[in-house]
């Protein structure tokens, strides 16, 4: 690994996504589907992980 170049990865640090939205999402369960099946595309696609992670901030009220 000492031969590899580090790269930086631009991140974006004003959140979009509010956890005070007035309209919820219609059906909890498939938001948390597709949550979960993003979480675990993250383990072959790393490039990912901060969007999936921002999504999952709210899994628990969508």
């Amino acid at each position: 690994m000492s031969s590899y170049n580090p790269v930086s990865t631009p991140v974006d640090t004003k959140a979009k996504l509010s956890g005070t939205s007035d309209n919820p999402y219609h059906d909890p369960s498939e938001y948390r589907s597709l949550a979960g099946a993003l979480q675990y595309l993250t383990f072959t696609r790393p490039d990912i992980s901060y969007a999936v992670q921002q999504v999952c901030l709210f899994m628990h009220d969508p």
